[in-house]
């Protein structure tokens, strides 16, 4: 018998702001982080300037350097965004870490790009290994992230790398829900994170995927309109602390959410096309593996990166597979494309919103494209919704499909049901 699973922390650091409050007041005001990014005009042939870094970020005084010198900045905007959501849980510091029934499952689409670009520049262009140091390895390995949470937090329960692009953040949380579901953990640190490097931007320019609205930044990206006109890359982390709802309820822990769904399939025709079918194929099985019908789905917080080839693949399986009815937007108008740590930031900004009963429209969603499926978008203003259930989809190159089913608790107590 499957336990219940329940987040009882969460944090993000994200373009708009590092806590809920900021970035609320960011999501009902309609304000954008997209920007001009000079480094991207330094790279020669590169169409795109837009991006949406993270500018006020500060390790914090108090890490040993011992500690943080094989991470890199997209391991620390993960660590930083973890020990927040421990001290949410009440669990920072607790010896509880180290006993083995903590685990985590956490990922990025890669590790540190300018630590890859040491080898890459020592090897392959001055040939030689001046220069390298011990700690760069460490600092772009796939699984960096993942690591240097362990040994920062002292974590000894099994460990859950993923490294599947713009999925490593959602099959990070839903992995991390299997492994207490299924009795393996008790608590599993779960989540995504990325860095804003030019090289994330770089992979989409060649396959003319970004948007080049470089003269109006906030007019950019739109997901699902017809104006669209591509991408734009952005940077941040966030962590859930997952837990079985009778472990959470014996130490008293306060509960934001549960998750009662999660499905994740690959669609195995094309390596970076999306595939209708595949995508509503993995919110039927989230559904089913929550029990729930489509029609007990209240919102869906759509992945929506401003591609064509994206937004009308995900807008047709949406309307396969919940009909015209079902209200959506992407929280990547706001953020632009986190990629590891998107399916993490977003299922943290959706949890909060469905505590709060109101959902962010779509930003520069001017025009729907009629190619889209026909479904409630959001626009302009914030809207009240009380939905007992939501969905959360992302997708990935190599046909990676996630989708994440959250169920809301009591706002004032954070009690949960039978």
């Amino acid at each position: 018998m499957k336990r219940r699973v329940v987040v009882t922390g969460m944090a993000g650091i994200s373009p708009i702001g590092a806590d809920w409050k900021g970035v609320s007041d960011a999501l009902r005001c309609g304000r954008s982080a997209i920007e001009c990014v000079d480094a991207l005009g330094e790279i020669e042939s590169m169409t795109t300037r837009l991006g949406a870094p993270i500018t006020d970020f500060q390790i914090p005084d108090a890490y040993p350097r011992k500690r943080i010198r094989s991470m890199g900045r997209v391991s620390l905007l993960a660590t930083r965004a973890t020990e927040l959501a421990l001290a949410d849980a009440g669990l920072l510091g607790d010896p509880m870490l180290g006993g083995g029934r903590v685990g985590i499952s956490y990922g990025s689409t890669s590790g540190s790009p300018p630590a890859i670009a040491v080898y890459a520049d020592a090897i392959g262009n001055r040939r030689t290994l001046r220069g390298i140091r011990a700690t760069d390895y460490v600092q772009f390995m796939s699984h960096t992230v993942a690591a240097n949470l362990a040994q920062f937090f002292e974590i000894r329960g099994r460990i859950v790398t993923t490294c599947s692009a713009c999925t490593s953040g959602s099959q990070g949380i839903g992995y991390g829900y299997e492994s207490i579901a299924f009795g393996r953990q008790d608590v599993m640190i779960t989540g995504g994170a990325e860095e804003f490097h030019p090289i994330d931007a770089a992979v989409f320019d060649v396959m003319y995927a970004t948007s080049t609205r470089n003269d109006e930044p906030k007019s950019s990206p739109r997901p699902f309109d017809r104006d669209r006109d591509g991408l734009v890359v952005g940077e941040g982390a966030a962590t859930l602390v997952l837990e079985a709802l009778d472990h959470a309820r014996a130490r008293g822990a306060r509960i934001h959410a549960e998750v009662v769904g999660y499905g994740t399939n690959c669609d195995g025709r094309h390596i970076t096309n999306p595939d209708r079918e595949g995508m509503a194929a993995v919110m039927r099985l989230a559904l089913d593996d929550a029990s729930l019908s489509a029609a007990q789905i209240g919102y869906v917080g759509a992945h929506g990166t401003a591609t064509e080839a994206g937004d009308i693949a995900e807008s047709l399986a949406m309307q396969d597979v919940f009909g015209e009815r079902i209200p959506t937007s992407s929280l990547k108008s706001y953020i632009g494309h986190t990629l590891g740590a998107c399916g993490a930031l977003e299922s943290w900004m959706t949890i909060e919103m469905q505590r709060e009963g109101w959902f962010a429209p779509t930003l520069n969603l001017d025009h729907p494209d009629l190619r889209c499926g026909r479904l409630d978008y959001l626009v302009g203003a914030p809207r009240q919704i009380e939905s007992e259930y939501v969905m959360k989809n992302n997708f990935a190159f190599g046909g990676v499909n996630t989708s994440l089913v959250f169920r809301r608790t009591e706002p004032a107590s954070g009690s949960i049901g039978a």
